[in-house]
């Protein structure tokens, strides 16, 4: 029996912790077991980007180099890898292809290896700098597919997709299920289809929302998916990844063994199990992230974008509309072209569905987001969104059918002035561009804390310190 060995990233300093504790682990929690995962042969170690750098400077303290810095020296042995959300970089809008360069540009020279790329929109446009970018650096480029289910979601739809993105410069394809959609023989279809489609490896992301994760995964390994995303247990499953040990241990003297070793790894879940109480004892993980929901396939609502919406209802005094809104948010996606749901669009069209509930009609109120979408500035819709709709929505103003980006200036000379009172490194131009007001209070209290600065010994604002 020809071996066809399957290859492990783990995900658990990053899509793990953001999937169940909102991304609050913090680097002194993640520190003490990398020593212990620098043993294991994973395929890459997926550890920073994402929500990671949003939550670094605006709820840890903590400097996202930095943090990348250290996993790079503590991991030497092993492929770091991000997540990148093409055009926009890790914020919420498109940015300038100057911006978009220097930021691939700076996250190699920091340690990262492998580049994962998204679309929201599965526009490839949105991806170009980005992907040029990442071979420039000599990163793996690992491309994505937003996977997701409409009228206009199918297997050509992805497999055409692929080949564009292999065309491009992908070094793999990464079938993203963000909302853990994909069931078990649908998989084993959809990777048939990609592999003879295109010639690189193809990776599967998924997440346990819906209660498919490690049967899809178990499809799509015989269907020959060559890299799967797996959490180390104690953070996995709920509206996380499927379990790292539990498929070691299913694919062990198998032709698809992974070669993983359980005893390293029980050393690994042995350490994620002790901090795993501690945060359920804190309130930091909800217990209602661990269950199983399979109306995910029902609304298509990933974990992260359901929470949001009960935040939201929560401040209206709405909650009991919840049910109300899930049953919007399908409808608000038809009507704007069935983007996938996902970082930004999951919260766009999901908070027009709140608008569009709570005010007790359609489109009474529109957001700018979600007018920006119909306008073109996230980029092309996977389905047109018809005229009418557009006029209700954008009145007489034209939509753009350029790429998004084309519209946009180089920013990084500007960016770099109006950071110039705060930098202490390179990489602040780039923390600045993503979170202007979080970026700021960030610097403001980095700097007091490096000059000893507080309110009752000093002017952090003319770095003066008295005794």
């Amino acid at each position: 029996m020809a071996k066809k060995p399957v290859k492990i990233t783990e995900v658990v300093l990053r899509d793990a912790h953001q999937s169940l504790l909102a991304t609050r682990m913090t680097m002194d929690e993640m520190r003490p077991i990398l020593p212990e995962m620098d043993k294991i042969p994973y395929f890459s170690v997926e550890c920073w980007g994402g929500a990671t750098f949003d939550s670094c400077i605006r709820f840890l303290d903590e400097d996202p180099w930095e943090r990348l810095r250290i996993l790079r020296k503590e991991l030497p042995h092993q492929k770091l890898q991000m997540l990148f959300r093409g055009q926009n970089m890790l914020g919420y809008r498109p940015y300038a292809d100057d911006a978009v360069q220097y930021f691939v540009q700076k996250s190699v020279a920091n340690g990262i290896d492998v580049i994962r790329i998204f679309d929201a929109l599965n526009d490839p446009r949105n991806l170009k700098t980005a992907i040029e970018a990442a071979n420039k650096e000599k990163a793996h480029v690992q491309a994505c597919i937003s996977y997701t289910l409409s009228p206009v979601h199918n297997n050509e739809y992805f497999a055409k997709y692929a080949k564009t993105l292999e065309e491009m410069g992908a070094d793999s394809i990464c079938i993203k299920d963000m909302s853990g959609l994909l069931k078990p023989y649908d998989a084993y279809d959809l990777v048939k289809k990609l592999k003879s489609s295109v010639k690189v490896p193809i990776e599967l992301h998924t997440h346990y929302t819906a209660g498919l994760a490690s049967m899809t995964t178990l499809k799509a390994i015989e269907a020959g998916v060559d890299i799967i995303d797996t959490a180390i247990s104690p953070l996995a499953m709920g509206t996380s990844q499927p379990p790292t040990e539990p498929i070691v241990a299913a694919l062990a003297c198998t032709e698809y063994d992974t070669g993983l070793d359980l005893e390293k790894l029980n050393v690994v879940s042995s350490y994620f199990s002790g901090i795993r109480e501690k945060w359920l004892e804190s309130g930091l993980i909800n217990p209602k992230v661990l269950k199983v929901d399979v109306n995910a396939l029902r609304y298509q609502v990933p974990g992260g974008m359901l929470s949001n919406l009960v935040s939201q209802l929560k401040q209206a005094g709405k909650l009991d509309k919840l049910d109300e809104v899930l049953a919007e948010v399908p409808r608000v996606r038809a009507d704007a072209g069935y983007p996938p749901l996902v970082t930004p669009t999951s919260q766009i069209v999901g908070t027009q569905a709140v608008f569009n509930v709570i005010s007790g009609e359609r489109y009474k109120i529109v957001t700018k987001e979600f007018k920006g979408i119909v306008h073109g500035d996230y980029g092309k819709t996977p389905a047109p969104i018809s005229d009418k709709f557009r006029k209700q929505i954008l009145g007489d103003e034209k939509p753009i059918t350029c790429r998004p980006a084309d519209k946009i200036k180089p920013e990084l000379a500007t960016l770099r002035e109006k950071v110039k009172p705060y930098m202490i490194q390179e990489e602040d131009v780039l923390t600045y561009a993503l979170f202007e007001q979080v970026a700021t209070k960030f610097f403001e209290a980095r700097k007091a804390k490096l000059y000893g600065l507080d309110d009752k010994n000093g002017d952090p604002a003319l770095g003066i310190h008295m005794a």
